[in-house]
């Protein structure tokens, strides 16, 4: 299936940092706001590409994002990296299995594969210990790979991992069709900037105002924004330095904060599935 020729419903599950928003026991303007637009959980996404249903990464709040939005399907799981706040949710993929036992793909890069089995041995050793271990099968990818249905559906899904800097560290973003997104990166190699041409909808990494070894400040990822001139840019990743008010406020057009559950309907006009 062309990707770009379906259309794409995206959510927002989390666009916060490692620590979440509220921060235990910090008393700053954004962990005490009454905006629920400062209260992030742990960065992840949700796509649906027709029939087909993807999550980009399975953090530490993964149950509680899924209940709340009340997702009932998912065909893989595409993983950035291998950071605490990416993956550590993997278990809670269970219950996708109680009334569907197709094998689930999860898609990564080579170090995060080899991390995830190290990580959850139960899972991916299948030896009978611990029978209730979700039915995974990791997938290293390079270039572009194709997403089956679980489902029994003959639909596919093409995506298209983005390679970019975590500082010293090489980790993935994704593109399907008209969308990319691309977390906790500190530079984007020029290669990957003509795999971004064309995108209507960028959700990038924007930690802070202060600079940082391995995320973008929010100055940097409008800088990116600018460049790569999709239709529209939403910032993710976001520490609680960030008032979500307040900063969205003095964004240039094109570009703004994301917040948690915000959604997308990717057609051939942009639009934005609520306020």
């Amino acid at each position: 299936m062309r990707t770009d020729a379906v259309d794409l419903k995206v959510i927002l599950l989390g666009t916060g940092t490692s620590t979440g928003i509220p921060v235990i026991g910090c008393p700053c303007p954004t962990c005490i706001s009454g905006d629920p637009r400062d209260n992030r959980t742990r960065s992840a996404c949700y796509i649906r590409a027709g029939d087909i249903g993807l999550v980009i990464d399975t953090g530490p709040d993964f149950r509680r994002q899924m209940l709340r939005e009340r997702i009932d399907r998912i065909d893989a799981v595409l993983y950035t990296h291998h950071h605490f706040d990416h993956v550590v949710g993997m278990d809670d993929l269970r219950p996708y299995f109680f009334a569907n036992r197709s094998p689930m793909p999860c898609y990564a890069p080579s170090r995060t594969v080899a991390v995830l089995r190290r990580m959850f041995p139960y899972i991916f050793e299948r030896d009978g210990t611990y029978a209730a271990a979700p039915p995974l099968d990791l997938y290293e990818v390079d270039g572009q790979f194709t997403v089956p249905s679980r489902y029994g559906g003959s639909q596919t899904v093409d995506v298209i991992p983005l390679r970019v800097m975590h500082g010293p560290m090489t980790v993935f973003g994704y593109r399907i069709g008209r969308f990319a997104y691309v977390t906790d990166t500190s530079c984007i190699p020029e290669a990957t900037f003509s795999l971004l041409a064309g995108v209507d909808l960028l959700v990038l990494n924007a930690l802070r105002h202060e600079p940082h070894p391995t995320h973008f400040t929010i100055a940097e990822a409008v800088a990116v924004a600018r460049r790569v001139a999709a239709r529209q840019t939403v910032f993710i990743h976001i520490t609680h330095s960030i008032l979500h008010a307040e900063d969205d406020a003095n964004l240039p057009e094109g570009c703004k904060l994301g917040y948690d559950g915000l959604t997308f309907d990717l057609s051939p006009t942009l639009q934005t599935g609520n306020p």
